[in-house]
C-alpha cells in the first residue's frame, strides 16, 4: 500500500510540473501575441521567441520537479522537458494533421525541451 502511494506521488510530482510548465508557455505565448499585434515582429524574432518560450517554460518545470524529487533532479529535469516535447507534438498533431517542419528542427526542438528541463533540474 505504502509503495503505490509512492508511486501516485511520482506521478503527481509530474503532472504538477507539466501543468505549471504548460501554463507558463500559455502566459508568455499571449504577451509574444500582444507584442506581435503592437510592435509587428518579423519571423524571425518570432521564432527566436517561441524558442524562449519552450526553454523558460521547461526551466521551470525542471526546477518545480527537481524540488520534489530532490535526488538525480537533472534526470527528473530531462524527463518532464522530454514529456513536455511529447505532448507538443502530440497536440500539434492533433490540430494541424501534420508536422510543421523537417527532422532538424524537430530534434533542435527536442534537444532545448530536454536540455530546458535539464537545466532546471540542475538548478533546483
Amino acid at each position: 500500500m505504502e509503495r503505490k502511494i509512492q508511486k501516485d506521488s511520482k506521478v503527481m510530482w509530474i503532472l504538477k510540473a507539466l501543468l505549471v510548465s504548460y501554463i507558463i508557455t500559455g502566459i508568455l505565448l499571449l504577451i509574444l501575441t500582444f507584442l506581435m499585434y503592437k510592435i509587428e515582429l518579423n519571423e524571425k524574432a518570432v521564432a527566436a521567441a517561441i524558442i524562449a518560450v519552450y526553454l523558460v517554460s521547461t526551466l521551470i518545470g525542471g526546477i518545480i520537479i527537481g524540488k520534489l524529487a530532490r535526488i538525480k533532479r537533472y534526470l527528473w529535469g530531462m524527463g518532464l522537458g522530454v514529456l513536455y516535447f511529447g505532448l507538443l507534438l502530440l497536440v500539434t498533431l492533433g490540430v494541424y494533421r501534420t508536422l510543421n517542419g523537417d527532422a532538424a528542427n524537430l530534434l533542435t526542438t527536442f534537444i532545448l525541451c530536454a536540455g530546458g528541463g535539464m537545466a532546471g533540474g540542475m538548478l533546483s
